[in-house]
């Protein structure tokens, strides 16, 4: 793990390792001390293919909608490119929620994608972690540029939702 690129790409100038960035994390040496940090591991989570960390920091109320076959389908079969934040409200240590404005890039069927999103994150004190409640853009504009997800594959929102009963719904 030490010499693989982290897939969130914290430091595009330096190309941080996993092993300095998401990689204990996912691992679960340590919790992500904050909503962004959450936000990159998730990404590099469905990036290297870890659907348990994915569904283990969804907030408890929504993992029962996590549909872990399409999401493993997703995450295999997309091309993860990196990520950028454009913008962090609150999610610091001793924050109770933090909100993460991000643009994840990624290729599916040879054509490359944009996810836009407003992340809603909150931090549970009994597990001592920051976990993804829900998208707070999903009623809006689509967030992928490109070909719309089938309706059987999982929410590019990052809910664990399949598209016909997440954000596809809103557009029905």
């Amino acid at each position: 793990m030490t010499d693989q690129t982290c897939p969130c790409r914290l430091m595009a100038s330096e190309m941080l390792s996993l092993a300095a960035c998401c990689g204990p994390h996912l691992d679960g040496a340590q919790k992500a001390p904050t909503a962004e940090a959450q936000m990159r591991a998730r990404y590099s989570a469905y990036a290297l293919g870890k659907l348990d960390y994915i569904r283990d920091t969804m907030a408890p109320e929504t993992r029962k909608e996590f549909d872990r076959k399409s999401v493993a389908r997703w995450s295999s079969q997309s091309e993860w490119l990196g990520l950028e934040v454009q913008a962090v409200e609150d999610g610091q240590p001793g924050d109770a929620r933090g909100v993460v404005e991000f643009t994840a890039h990624f290729n599916a069927d040879g054509k490359k994608q944009t996810h836009h999103e407003r992340a809603l994150f909150r931090f549970e004190p009994v597990e001592g972690a920051w976990v993804f409640v829900d998208a707070l853009n999903r009623n809006k504009e689509p967030v992928v540029k490109g070909p719309q997800p089938g309706r059987n594959d999982p929410c590019p929102c990052g809910s664990g939702k399949k598209f016909k009963k997440c954000c596809g719904a809103a557009a029905a």
